[in-house]
């Protein structure tokens, strides 16, 4: 599982600023007045080999009793629950406040791993300013800009340090074992406790569980028609005597954590419903991971002809990046359509794996571009020479020529039409990269 830090602090020390910088992204609100993040935002972020999630929250007071701030308090509370590791921002230049005092008592009550880090500490002497930080009693206090980027690789390095990583090459290694992971996802109500309860009492269970991460995970394996199965838990699945029972709650670390760890992610919809801001998130969230999925739309038997016809539409506007998805209709609760699910899940798994031979992918190629040629980018006519597989789940293929930064999005799409085709790719993202190859003589006088 993908571990997780939590940025917390009071308001306008520049948390959102740092999550920003850690994600590479803009995707938390950044402005010059106090109390912007009033909910958790999430991101994917990477450390030399290591990926993790990282949280940002709105501006903490542990002692707020009322209003909006008992609101933010409560969401901060619970981003450092769900967090392995808690990065505590404070403001180099503003110096040390009461409202700093009350969240490092409320963190060393937790005694969960808290480093505390002085932002804004851009051209500053180092040392002197921040004495004073020393008195929260979290030990070191660190230096870093998030604006500017300095001290953010000592910071990750000690953020990341208690938490004792495996190599990620090593887990690769011993994740290739035939088991295929499978996490179902979606918001809260839309059946996943009852489709997952319905599988393990029809299913013959292999084992009841394994052993979780420190936020109780479980991991249920199983199998059918002599394949094996890991059901990744996001539903609040729990352990009562020696049955399963479901709870429905909805932790958003837990449900990125299954789609990462998941070979193959079963995104649940509700037709009742129709599809949600929340249900695009998570959509969003599974194709950026490059996960495999099947999308199966639940309570099918609960709508009529006309709300059936908006729910397709609705799907096909929200989410029309997951045009490559097998779609199942189904009723957990009358366990209808669900048989057909397994051949999806089992063909999104093969279509993620697949082995895509060099001279294959260089003959589809050519006999791509002699179809439709691509376009002229100005003077040059980018050449598509030869391709080759770049990794898998998801497939990666990479074509090599000249001036393919010319190659448009639209004629991208056309090859990655031609080789799902060919592969049959049902069920998986399918990443093209281009490669320029260098000009030997660029640069040099004639």
């Amino acid at each position: 599982m993908k571990p997780v830090l939590a940025l917390v602090g009071r308001p306008n020390v520049g948390k959102s600023t740092l999550f920003n910088r850690l994600t590479k992204s803009r995707d938390a609100i950044v402005a010059d007045f106090a109390g912007l993040t009033r909910d958790r935002h999430y991101g994917n972020a990477r450390f030399d080999k290591h990926e993790f999630i990282v949280i940002d929250t709105g501006g903490f007071e542990p002692t707020a009793d009322n209003g909006i701030y008992k609101e933010m308090a409560r969401q901060t509370q619970q981003a450092v629950a769900e967090a392995d590791v808690v990065v505590f921002v404070v403001d180099a230049r503003g110096g040390i406040s009461a409202q700093d005092h009350d969240i490092a008592n409320y963190l060393r009550r937790l005694g969960k791993p808290t480093i505390l880090v002085a932002n804004k500490a851009e051209g500053m002497k180092e040392g002197a300013q921040l004495v004073e930080f020393y008195e929260l009693g979290l030990g070191e206090v660190l230096p870093v800009s998030a604006s500017h980027g300095q001290g953010i690789r000592d910071m990750m390095a000690q953020a990341l340090a208690p938490l004792n990583l495996a190599d990620p090459d090593e887990e690769d290694a011993e994740a290739d074992n035939g088991i295929i992971k499978l996490a179902v996802a979606g918001r809260p109500n839309v059946g996943k406790s009852t489709l997952i309860n319905t599988w393990l009492g029809e299913e013959r269970l292999v084992a009841f569980d394994m052993p979780g991460t420190t936020r109780d995970a479980i991991s249920v394996p199983f199998e059918r028609n002599g394949q094996m199965f890991e059901l990744i838990d996001t539903a609040g699945l729990r352990r009562k005597g020696k049955v399963f029972e479901a709870i429905e709650k909805f932790s958003v670390v837990k449900t990125l954590q299954a789609i990462e760890s998941a070979n193959v992610v079963l995104l649940l919809l509700d037709a009742t419903q129709g599809v949600t801001d929340q249900d695009a998130h998570i959509a969003g969230y599974i194709l950026e991971s490059g996960r495999a999925v099947v999308v199966a739309v639940n309570k099918w038997d609960a709508v009529d002809s006309y709300q059936r016809e908006l729910l397709m539409r609705s799907i096909e506007t929200r989410l029309p990046f997951l045009k490559f998805a097998a779609m199942h209709f189904i009723s957990a609760k009358k366990r209808q359509g669900l048989g057909p699910l397994w051949g999806a899940i089992a063909q999104a798994h093969k279509a993620a794996m697949c082995k895509m031979p060099t001279p294959l992918l260089t003959r589809l190629l050519l006999e791509a571009v002699q179809f439709q040629s691509p376009q002229r980018g100005g003077m040059y006519r980018p050449k598509l020479r030869y391709a080759h597989q770049g990794g898998m789940n998801p497939p990666i293929i990479v074509i090599h020529g000249n001036s393919l930064e010319h190659v448009t999005e639209t004629y991208k799409r056309f090859l990655e039409g031609r080789f799902r085709k060919a592969f049959n790719l049902e069920g998986t993202p399918l990443r093209i990269e281009m490669k320029t190859s260098s000009n030997p003589y660029a640069g040099k006088d004639d």
